[in-house]
């Protein structure tokens, strides 16, 4: 996943506890206010803007930030705030416009300030599919999932290469060394010896080889219910700006082994099952036998919540922002539970239980690092 939450009031719950609905916006760097009060006076008139209606919108994990404000015409627009000597807003316009070709709904760029780092976005609305769900009850959750997968298709469809950056093995490692660096070392602060270091960069490789098996197609990289816009005739897509060209289990995965809902696995399988069928009729490259496509989502969710159990842990120790740990168990419960299926992954999973205490630490030097 990015380090980022989509800029709407059910993920803002989430990012601000106690934060209310028109929170005015408060800079923390002052410098940059004249120069976005500047800004939006420019655009005031051309797109009928009310500036007394502005306020916070969505804290975000990263550096960038989302305001709403309203205008004449009654409907409401978001304006990014990210700084440009932190957050790359280019890439975000650039998969903004690959969505909107590919049929996706994703919010729209109506003006952009990119030496300031300002943004004027439609705005997809402020109820996220994430708002809908209830882990009790997959019968409701099942119309939201089959959207979510019309959508996923549609940008996979659009998929070529040498448009997004590479997911390559050497991203996908240094993703899955967050999980060592910052989870392991930094939240656990645990010291592997060099045996366990060892099969820890095995499994590492492993997994990656493995994933990269896949066929590559365009991955949003964070598909997941938070990000998912309530909408007709389709969800609204948001935090995209990180996607890469790689493996077509990726984002089926996100969706269905999210970071912040579990369902069970008969759910995951009837979800997963309706997918893979809508990507053979449409002529995405899933292979024709279910087993094994199945598989390599299990391998790449793998992947991604070793690389979340670290981003999450780096948020709380890097960045002040301790919510996030709150999920942790869960990401930890998939990690075992996919190295618990598989041959290749039995030593994964006796360090992964030496790391949560399951088993006697064997060499592992308790103490901050």
């Amino acid at each position: 996943m990015s380090d980022v939450t989509p800029p709407t009031s059910d993920a803002l719950a989430h990012s601000v506890p106690g934060l209310q609905p028109h929170t005015a916006v408060v800079w923390a760097d002052p410098s940059r206010q004249p120069a976005f009060s500047d800004w939006l006076q420019s655009l005031e008139s051309t797109h009928r803007l009310v500036p007394d209606s502005l306020h916070l919108a969505s804290a975000d994990a990263s550096f960038r930030r989302y305001l709403r404000i309203d205008t004449a015409t009654g409907v409401q627009r978001i304006i990014m705030d990210a700084p440009p000597d932190k957050e790359d807003c280019a890439s975000f316009v650039r998969v903004a416009q690959l969505m909107h070709q590919a049929g996706v709904r994703a919010p729209e760029v109506l003006a952009w300030d990119q030496a300031q780092g300002f943004m004027l976005l439609t705005d997809l609305g402020q109820h996220t599919m994430m708002s809908q769900l209830d882990e009790q009850d997959s019968a409701s959750a099942a119309p939201l999932y089959r959207q979510a997968i019309q959508s996923l298709v549609r940008w996979q469809l659009a998929s070529r290469p040498d448009v997004l950056p590479p997911y390559d093995e050497a991203l996908l490692l240094r993703e899955m060394q967050l999980f060592a660096d910052w989870y392991v070392a930094r939240h656990r602060g645990l010291v592997l010896s060099a045996d366990q270091q060892a099969t820890l960069q095995q499994a590492f490789a492993t997994i990656a080889a493995h994933n990269l098996r896949a066929p590559a197609v365009f991955v949003h990289r964070d598909y997941m219910a938070r990000n998912l816009m309530l909408g007709e005739p389709d969800l609204g897509v948001l935090d995209f700006q990180d996607a890469v060209h790689g493996p077509i289990t990726y984002d089926i995965a996100s969706l269905m082994r999210d970071a912040f809902i579990s369902w069970d696995e008969a759910f995951v399988l009837d979800i997963t099952v309706r997918y893979w069928q809508a990507a053979q009729q449409a002529g995405l490259p899933v292979g024709a036998d279910f087993g094994e496509f199945y598989r390599g989502v299990e391998w790449m969710g793998l992947q991604r919540h070793l690389k979340v159990a670290g981003i999450f842990a780096r948020l709380t120790l890097r960045d002040g922002k301790p919510k996030y740990l709150q999920d942790t168990p869960r990401f930890i419960g998939y990690i075992r539970a996919t190295a618990a299926r598989y041959r290749e992954l039995a030593p994964l999973l006796r360090l992964v239980d030496q790391i949560e205490g399951h088993q006697a630490p064997m060499g592992l030097a308790f103490g901050r690092v």
